[in-house]
Protein backbone atom coordinates (compact mmCIF):
# COMPACT_ATOMS: atom_id res chain seq x y z
CA UNK A 1 0.00 0.00 0.00
CA UNK A 2 1.47 3.53 -1.11
CA UNK A 3 1.09 6.75 1.19
CA UNK A 4 -1.31 9.14 1.07
CA UNK A 5 0.91 11.14 -1.48
CA UNK A 6 1.14 7.79 -3.34
CA UNK A 7 -2.99 7.66 -3.50
CA UNK A 8 -3.77 11.27 -4.20
CA UNK A 9 -1.11 11.55 -6.83
CA UNK A 10 -2.75 8.08 -8.72
CA UNK A 11 -6.03 9.80 -8.50
CA UNK A 12 -4.62 12.98 -9.99
CA UNK A 13 -2.71 10.86 -12.59
CA UNK A 14 -6.03 9.45 -13.28
CA UNK A 15 -7.92 12.38 -13.72
CA UNK A 16 -5.03 13.70 -16.02
CA UNK A 17 -3.86 16.77 -14.33
CA UNK A 18 -0.97 17.50 -16.28
CA UNK A 19 2.29 20.15 -15.34
CA UNK A 20 0.91 23.46 -15.42
CA UNK A 21 -2.22 23.10 -14.20
CA UNK A 22 -4.26 24.17 -11.14
CA UNK A 23 -5.48 21.98 -8.56
CA UNK A 24 -7.38 23.63 -5.80
CA UNK A 25 -6.58 22.50 -2.32
CA UNK A 26 -6.96 23.93 1.34
CA UNK A 27 -3.87 24.97 3.46
CA UNK A 28 -5.62 23.69 6.97
CA UNK A 29 -4.44 20.15 7.39
CA UNK A 30 -1.48 17.84 5.98
CA UNK A 31 0.68 19.18 3.01
CA UNK A 32 -0.30 15.34 1.51
CA UNK A 33 -2.34 17.18 -1.02
CA UNK A 34 -0.41 20.11 -1.80
CA UNK A 35 2.70 17.43 -2.22
CA UNK A 36 0.66 14.98 -4.65
CA UNK A 37 -0.02 18.28 -7.03
CA UNK A 38 3.57 19.31 -7.55
CA UNK A 39 4.62 15.74 -7.47
CA UNK A 40 1.79 15.70 -10.64
CA UNK A 41 3.59 18.68 -12.08
CA UNK A 42 1.16 21.52 -11.46
CA UNK A 43 0.54 24.15 -8.76
CA UNK A 44 -1.60 23.62 -5.54
CA UNK A 45 -3.30 26.71 -5.43
CA UNK A 46 -4.72 27.31 -1.49
CA UNK A 47 -8.08 28.02 -0.14
CA UNK A 48 -9.60 28.63 3.07
CA UNK A 49 -12.17 26.13 5.33
CA UNK A 50 -15.28 26.31 6.67
CA UNK A 51 -15.27 27.51 10.09
CA UNK A 52 -17.29 25.39 11.57
CA UNK A 53 -16.10 22.04 9.42
CA UNK A 54 -12.30 22.89 9.03
CA UNK A 55 -12.82 21.40 5.61
CA UNK A 56 -12.20 23.47 2.25
CA UNK A 57 -15.24 26.26 1.76
CA UNK A 58 -16.79 25.88 -1.47
CA UNK A 59 -17.48 29.62 -1.61
CA UNK A 60 -13.74 30.14 -1.77
CA UNK A 61 -13.23 27.22 -4.53
CA UNK A 62 -15.51 28.79 -6.82
CA UNK A 63 -13.64 32.39 -6.46
CA UNK A 64 -10.42 30.58 -6.92
CA UNK A 65 -11.24 28.94 -10.15
CA UNK A 66 -9.86 29.91 -13.20
CA UNK A 67 -9.61 28.61 -16.73
CA UNK A 68 -6.30 26.47 -16.02
CA UNK A 69 -7.93 24.70 -12.84
CA UNK A 70 -8.17 21.28 -13.57
CA UNK A 71 -9.20 19.50 -10.40
CA UNK A 72 -10.36 20.23 -6.85
CA UNK A 73 -9.22 18.76 -3.26
CA UNK A 74 -11.62 18.40 -0.95
CA UNK A 75 -10.30 16.68 2.07
CA UNK A 76 -12.64 15.63 4.76
CA UNK A 77 -11.10 17.24 8.19
CA UNK A 78 -10.95 14.95 11.39
CA UNK A 79 -13.77 12.77 10.32
CA UNK A 80 -15.96 15.42 9.30
CA UNK A 81 -17.14 14.97 5.36
CA UNK A 82 -16.28 18.03 2.84
CA UNK A 83 -19.30 19.61 1.65
CA UNK A 84 -19.40 17.17 -1.66
CA UNK A 85 -22.86 18.59 -2.97
CA UNK A 86 -21.68 21.85 -3.33
CA UNK A 87 -17.88 21.14 -4.48
CA UNK A 88 -19.30 18.59 -7.29
CA UNK A 89 -21.99 21.23 -8.62
CA UNK A 90 -19.31 23.90 -8.87
CA UNK A 91 -17.35 21.03 -11.07
CA UNK A 92 -20.25 20.21 -13.03
CA UNK A 93 -20.83 23.64 -13.87
CA UNK A 94 -16.81 24.66 -14.69
CA UNK A 95 -15.65 21.00 -16.08
CA UNK A 96 -13.49 20.25 -13.36
CA UNK A 97 -12.54 17.24 -11.42
CA UNK A 98 -13.65 17.26 -7.47
CA UNK A 99 -11.62 14.31 -5.88
CA UNK A 100 -12.54 13.56 -2.11
CA UNK A 101 -9.60 12.72 0.36
CA UNK A 102 -9.29 11.44 3.93
CA UNK A 103 -12.37 9.07 4.72
CA UNK A 104 -10.64 6.28 6.64
CA UNK A 105 -12.71 2.63 6.29
CA UNK A 106 -13.14 2.13 10.05
CA UNK A 107 -14.62 -0.56 12.21
CA UNK A 108 -18.27 0.74 12.62
CA UNK A 109 -17.92 -0.03 16.40
CA UNK A 110 -15.26 2.29 16.44
CA UNK A 111 -17.00 4.25 14.85
CA UNK A 112 -19.93 4.06 17.15
CA UNK A 113 -17.75 4.46 20.43
CA UNK A 114 -16.08 7.64 19.41
CA UNK A 115 -19.24 9.79 18.95
CA UNK A 116 -20.25 8.12 22.14
CA UNK A 117 -17.89 9.68 23.85
CA UNK A 118 -17.92 12.88 21.54
CA UNK A 119 -21.34 13.09 22.46
CA UNK A 120 -20.35 13.27 26.08
CA UNK A 121 -17.30 15.90 25.67
CA UNK A 122 -20.41 17.81 23.68
CA UNK A 123 -22.33 18.10 26.62
CA UNK A 124 -19.87 18.48 29.34
CA UNK A 125 -17.35 20.95 27.71
CA UNK A 126 -17.41 24.50 28.85
CA UNK A 127 -15.00 27.15 28.16
CA UNK A 128 -13.72 25.89 24.76
CA UNK A 129 -16.01 25.55 22.17
CA UNK A 130 -16.86 22.19 20.99
CA UNK A 131 -17.09 20.48 17.16
CA UNK A 132 -20.19 21.56 15.29
CA UNK A 133 -21.50 19.38 12.70
CA UNK A 134 -23.34 20.55 9.69
CA UNK A 135 -26.68 18.98 8.96
CA UNK A 136 -27.30 15.30 7.77
CA UNK A 137 -23.88 14.79 7.96
CA UNK A 138 -22.11 11.98 9.80
CA UNK A 139 -18.73 12.90 11.74
CA UNK A 140 -16.90 9.80 12.72
CA UNK A 141 -14.30 12.09 14.91
CA UNK A 142 -11.15 10.52 13.96
CA UNK A 143 -10.01 13.79 15.97
CA UNK A 144 -11.80 15.52 18.30
CA UNK A 145 -10.71 18.91 17.63
CA UNK A 146 -12.33 21.93 20.02
CA UNK A 147 -11.27 26.02 20.27
CA UNK A 148 -10.01 27.61 22.90
CA UNK A 149 -11.51 31.14 22.07
CA UNK A 150 -11.12 34.58 22.03
CA UNK A 151 -7.30 34.75 23.23
CA UNK A 152 -5.34 33.33 19.92
CA UNK A 153 -2.45 30.59 20.16
CA UNK A 154 -0.53 31.61 23.25
CA UNK A 155 -3.40 30.98 25.42
CA UNK A 156 -4.28 27.88 23.19
CA UNK A 157 -0.74 26.11 23.75
CA UNK A 158 -0.83 27.28 28.19
CA UNK A 159 -4.33 25.61 27.82
CA UNK A 160 -2.42 22.01 25.90
CA UNK A 161 -0.01 22.59 28.47
CA UNK A 162 -1.63 22.45 31.46
CA UNK A 163 -4.19 19.87 30.59
CA UNK A 164 -0.96 17.27 29.60
CA UNK A 165 -0.07 18.03 33.14
CA UNK A 166 -2.62 17.28 34.57
CA UNK A 167 -2.47 13.77 32.60
CA UNK A 168 -4.80 14.42 29.68
CA UNK A 169 -3.58 13.68 26.35
CA UNK A 170 -3.89 16.70 23.99
CA UNK A 171 -2.29 17.54 20.32
CA UNK A 172 -2.60 20.91 17.97
CA UNK A 173 -3.67 19.38 15.21
CA UNK A 174 -2.30 21.53 12.96
CA UNK A 175 0.71 23.31 13.84
CA UNK A 176 1.31 25.42 10.48
CA UNK A 177 -0.95 25.86 7.37
CA UNK A 178 1.03 24.82 4.05
CA UNK A 179 0.59 27.69 2.49
CA UNK A 180 3.18 29.34 5.67
CA UNK A 181 5.55 26.31 5.17
CA UNK A 182 8.95 26.75 3.39
CA UNK A 183 8.45 24.41 1.18
CA UNK A 184 4.86 26.16 -0.36
CA UNK A 185 5.10 29.40 0.88
CA UNK A 186 2.49 32.20 -0.24
CA UNK A 187 1.82 35.69 0.39
CA UNK A 188 -1.49 34.42 1.46
CA UNK A 189 -4.46 35.47 3.99
CA UNK A 190 -6.79 33.04 4.60
CA UNK A 191 -8.72 33.87 7.74
CA UNK A 192 -10.27 31.08 8.83
CA UNK A 193 -7.01 28.50 8.49
CA UNK A 194 -5.00 31.19 10.19
CA UNK A 195 -7.72 31.50 13.01
CA UNK A 196 -7.96 27.69 13.40
CA UNK A 197 -4.35 27.26 13.31
CA UNK A 198 -4.15 29.25 16.41
CA UNK A 199 -7.17 28.09 17.99
CA UNK A 200 -7.63 24.49 17.83
CA UNK A 201 -6.75 21.56 19.88
CA UNK A 202 -7.81 18.04 20.10
CA UNK A 203 -8.70 15.80 22.69
CA UNK A 204 -8.81 12.27 23.51
CA UNK A 205 -12.00 10.92 21.93
CA UNK A 206 -10.51 7.18 21.39
CA UNK A 207 -12.90 4.38 21.32
CA UNK A 208 -11.35 2.35 24.28
CA UNK A 209 -11.50 5.40 26.66
CA UNK A 210 -13.74 4.65 29.91
CA UNK A 211 -15.95 6.87 31.11
CA UNK A 212 -13.52 7.79 34.57
CA UNK A 213 -11.16 8.99 31.41
CA UNK A 214 -13.97 11.06 29.81
CA UNK A 215 -14.71 13.19 33.06
CA UNK A 216 -10.95 13.52 33.59
CA UNK A 217 -11.08 14.88 30.59
CA UNK A 218 -13.84 17.44 31.48
CA UNK A 219 -12.56 18.30 34.79
CA UNK A 220 -9.49 19.60 33.51
CA UNK A 221 -11.19 21.87 30.59
CA UNK A 222 -13.71 23.28 32.70
CA UNK A 223 -11.17 24.22 35.37
CA UNK A 224 -8.87 25.51 32.81
CA UNK A 225 -11.10 27.05 30.11
CA UNK A 226 -13.94 28.77 32.32
CA UNK A 227 -10.66 31.08 33.83
CA UNK A 228 -9.23 31.39 29.77
CA UNK A 229 -12.16 32.65 28.65
CA UNK A 230 -13.11 35.49 31.91
CA UNK A 231 -9.76 36.79 31.24
CA UNK A 232 -10.58 37.70 27.44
Amino acid sequence: MGTPTDELLHELTRARVRPGDEVIVPSYGTPEAAEAVLLAGARPVFVDIDAHTYCIDPAAVAEALTPRTAAIVAIHTFGHPADMAALTELGRRHGVLVIGYGAAAEPAGEILRRQANAAYLDGKLRGVLTPPVAPGVEHTYQQYVVRVPGNGRPDRDAFARTLRSRGVVCHVPVQTPAHRTARFRRDLWLAETERAADECLALPVDPTMSRRELQRVVSACNALGGLLQSAA
